[in-house]
């Protein structure tokens, strides 16, 4: 996986964070790996990528945390729990998130596509990477909860 791939992924990530929360207190966590099948946090949004690459990001987050996160984006307006409303809100994030990114990847050279996004929600739940490839996991500890951006990708053969 390169780097040119994932970088604007993460920074779009923390510049739309500190936007929508209002906030720049977001601080990033340590990088690491996760093997091809990994348990989500409790809610996810899920955004497959196809053409010169393949592979999907994922926004994943635990229940309260989402919740928070979207209460925040739908200010003044109040959500009463992890409702429709509050899967729509984390689905537009990642959308917006990833819509940075690509545009970031297609001016320097990149060209491919994303589906849109999908909510995941669940405890003892697990997504597996059919390509095989291994997931690098970026966390972003806001003042909500911490949000992992586990991105898989690889070229295209």
């Amino acid at each position: 996986m390169r780097i040119e791939y994932i970088n604007p992924f993460v920074d779009a990530a923390f510049n739309l964070l500190k936007e929508v929360l209002q906030t720049d207190k977001i601080q990033r966590g340590d990088l690491y790996l996760k093997s091809v099948s990994q348990s989500i946090l409790g809610v996810a949004a899920i955004v497959g990528l196809t053409g010169d690459v393949e592979g999907r990001v994922l926004f994943d987050m635990t229940r309260e945390t989402a919740l928070e996160v979207a209460r925040k984006m739908n200010e003044p307006d109040e959500l009463a729990g992890f409702d429709e409303m509050a899967k729509a809100t984390i689905n537009e994030l990642a959308n917006m998130i990833t819509a940075h990114a690509v545009t970031k990847l297609h001016e320097i050279g990149f060209k491919f596509d994303i589906t849109p996004p999908a909510i995941i929600t669940g405890q003892n739940m697990e997504v597996t990477n059919a390509s095989g490839v291994e997931a690098l996991i970026v966390p972003a500890v806001t003042p909500y909860g911490k949000i992992e951006i586990n991105v898989a990708i690889r070229e295209r053969a």
